[in-house]
């Protein structure tokens, strides 16, 4: 288990290629590019949540405003992929 979530994510953000949003989501979930999908405890979509999606999932320990400040957005993030980590160890961790 990673211990600081909130590192490997940030890291994941500045040095790999992650898209924010339950749309884009899907569509990296649909076109098999998807690698990790992080879904906050209040995500909308219900079939990120407890869905078959096919692709390693992580339920983010908080909600969607918290995600955001993890990712070091100043915004709120239901969802994001991770396409590739970069340099953040969050792939292995989790």
């Amino acid at each position: 288990m990673v211990t600081d979530i909130s590192r490997s994510l940030r890291t994941a953000v500045a040095t790999g290629k992650v898209k924010f949003g339950v749309t884009e989501t899907m569509k990296a979930v649909k076109s098999g590019t998807a690698k990790l999908v992080v879904v906050s405890e209040n995500c909308p979509d219900n079939e990120l949540l407890s869905g078959n999606i096919g692709v390693k999932r992580y339920l983010f320990p908080g909600d969607n405003v918290t995600l955001g400040a993890a990712c070091g957005k100043p915004f709120s993030i239901s969802t994001l992929v991770i396409l590739d980590q970069g340099s953040s160890d969050i792939m292995s961790a989790l």
